[in-house]
């Protein structure tokens, strides 16, 4: 449960459709990274893995791309492809963050270290990737529907489930899921032997180590399963292994099709498995005859992870229903976690006391400075979730209100009363923009409003300037409404009333469809740089809730005026039209595909034409309403 509910909700669920965009532009920013150094035309911290352009880096693209400045609004997007290339060489390892399997890129999970296939990193991040290694670069995505784990799962009435590491995420449970966590005592004591960690100067004196006691319990008989973090560890050590002599499995996301066959023999006498956390976790090894006489399963880590559960479960591994086993990490000052947040004097400390590479230093302090830096790593992860939380918030509630709205259009049989006062809004928003109640009537634009109505509603004539003359705002609605009504009573006439209310309703979802999507798109775009109002005092929170909104009230008017113009103006041919709609196509049939409005063209009237056939002329209306009109 805790997998599902904490390790995965950083991650989105999205669903995505494909979005054209051309794929030379990520091709030239990878070859024009590729000639930037390390902190002379770039910066990296590994902290956050966030990497910048120096002003040299920023000289070199802008020389590359003939262009005089790069922060220039014209080249947003080109600005934003080179730092998708420069994250894609610096902070994406190849085997550690991804692997390149069968000309694709696979993201590899960083909580289990299974291939994660069909997922895609968002944002262009991906092709960057595709770029770097030189496979073949797929289209970018655009999301259609996005929700957090936690708001997916919080709209369940009850939430429970198992795990055997959730007590360090106490909080966390109780805080988002009101969900708490009860802890059931073991079933038999617990006789495994869980040692200090051992830490060395350098990684090279660690895995030196390491090996040396695979090769000793090897010796014994004892079976060994052998914790990485990355992919890579876990061939290093393989390398050396191999060169000592000892016989070994790897189970990594390379090779996970042979994992039930690996587990199986991974608990028998003298067999050395080394794993990523795939291993780790409801992982149940069985272990072999007089293997308990050799003092059980001893499972080695070669570094910690950044989360204290995982450890603990790669140790549960051992010592399962009370069998014995022994556990011990190996830790080196290069390591990541110590790196980033274990403090520098220990490092200097070991150098003062001239230590040698292969010379462990076994301290409870030690181990405390690990666990806290653990605990710091948990707290900004928590953090992070909780901050995508509030923010997605702002989107549920708009989510909930769209995802209604369209459950109403699919359930209702008629909408006719709802496509109607759509319209109504459309034109009371015309009348008001260009006749305000306010300004003296001299001033009124009645043809702005003459022109909206025809560009959107009417045929040309139906409403005129006359029509609309010594009219209040109100009389001025109710004129264009009728009209429209009378409008709307005829195409219903020459369709039939089946086949209208089901245009009704391909027309309303195809509006709601298109200019939600455009929405989650402009949301995603609002939240990635309102952090920067934090500089101005604000709460960058508070003001993405004020945006949110006023961008989806724009929304909401947006899709009104949509589904009005597409009812009024887009006539249907057949079924085959109809169907276009409904897949998001456009649905002026006076439109061919580039977007130019065909003309009409000349027709000879043949004796065989009846009043009610579609006109040759190839419009799309019948034949009364286009040449064989009556003038």
């Amino acid at each position: 449960v805790d997998s599902i509910l904490i390790d995965e909700a950083r991650t989105p669920l999205i669903i995505s459709g494909q979005a054209q965009k051309s794929t030379q532009l990520y091709l030239q920013a990878n070859a024009v990274v590729r000639m930037l150094s390390k902190d002379t035309d770039f910066t990296y911290d590994e902290k956050t893995k966030g990497v910048q352009l120096t002003e040299d880096g920023i000289t070199k693209v802008e020389k590359a791309f003939n262009i005089e400045n790069l922060f220039d609004l014209s080249h947003v997007t080109l600005n934003h492809h080179i730092l998708q290339a420069l994250k894609a060489h610096v902070s994406m390892q190849k085997d550690v963050d991804y692997v390149v399997q069968d000309e694709e890129i696979v993201i590899v999970d960083s909580f289990t270290g299974r291939l994660m296939k069909g997922r895609r990193y968002s944002d262009g991040l991906h092709q960057a990737i595709e770029a770097k290694e030189g496979v073949e670069i797929q289209n970018e995505s655009m999301t259609m529907a996005t929700i957090t784990f936690q708001n997916y799962f919080r709209m369940y009435e009850k939430l429970s489930g198992m795990t055997g590491t959730a007590k360090t995420e106490e909080e966390e449970f109780r805080n988002i899921y009101n969900m708490n966590v009860v802890v059931i005592p073991t079933n038999k004591p617990i006789a495994r032997d869980d040692r200090p960690d051992l830490i060395y100067a350098s990684m090279e004196g660690k895995f030196r180590a390491v090996v040396e006691e695979i090769a000793e319990r090897y010796q014994k008989g004892q079976p060994v399963l052998v914790g990485t973090v990355a992919v890579e560890t876990s061939e290093l050590i393989s390398r050396l292994l191999t060169k000592k002599g000892v016989r070994h499995n790897v189970l990594n996301a390379k090779n996970h099709e042979r994992e039930a066959e690996i587990i199986l023999e991974a608990g028998q006498k003298g067999a050395v498995t080394i794993a990523t956390n795939m291993a780790g976790r409801g992982t149940d090894i069985k272990l072999g005859e007089g293997v308990l006489d050799l003092g059980g399963l001893a499972v080695i880590g070669t570094e910690r992870h950044e989360s204290r559960r995982i450890d603990n479960q790669l140790r549960g591994r051992s010592g399962r229903q009370g069998d014995p086993g022994v556990t011990q990490f190996y830790l080196s000052m290069e390591d990541e976690l110590m790196r980033r947040f274990g403090s520098d004097n220990m490092k200097s400390m070991m150098e003062r006391l001239g230590m040698a590479d292969d010379q462990p230093i076994q301290s409870k302090m030690v181990s405390r400075a690990v666990e806290s830096a653990q605990k710091r790593v948990e707290g900004n992860n928590f953090d992070a979730r909780k901050q995508l939380l509030s923010y997605d918030d702002v989107l549920r509630q708009q989510r909930e209100i769209i995802y209604k709205q369209r459950f109403e259009v699919l359930d209702s049989e008629n909408l006719r009363e709802i496509v109607l006062s759509m319209i109504k809004s459309v034109i009371t928003r015309s009348v008001e923009a260009h006749a305000p109640i306010i300004e003296e009537e001299e001033k009124w634009n009645l043809q702005g409003i003459i022109d909206y109505v025809n560009a959107t509603l009417l045929q040309e004539g139906d409403v005129t300037v006359a029509d609309l003359q010594g009219k209040e705002p109100e009389e001025m609605i109710e004129v264009i409404y009728a009209k429209v009504q009378e409008r709307y009573n005829d195409k219903e006439e020459e369709l039939t009333s089946e086949q209208m209310r089901e245009f009704e309703k391909v027309v309303l979802l195809r509006a709601v469809d298109t200019k939600w999507i455009n929405h989650i798109d402009a949301m995603d775009h609002l939240r990635q740089g309102i952090h920067l109002r934090a500089y101005g005092q604000t709460d960058p929170l508070r003001e993405y809730q004020h945006e949110g909104f006023a961008m989806f009230e724009s929304m909401v008017l947006a899709i009104e005026e949509d589904a009005a113009r597409y009812v009024m103006k887009a006539e249907i041919r057949n079924n085959l039209q109809r169907q276009e709609v409904a897949k998001g196509q456009a649905v002026n049939p006076k439109e061919d595909t580039s977007g130019k409005t065909k003309k009409k063209q000349p027709v000879r009237k043949a004796d065989n034409i009846k009043r009610n056939d579609l006109c040759p002329c190839g419009s799309g209306q019948k034949y009364k309403n286009c040449h064989g009109k009556v003038e």
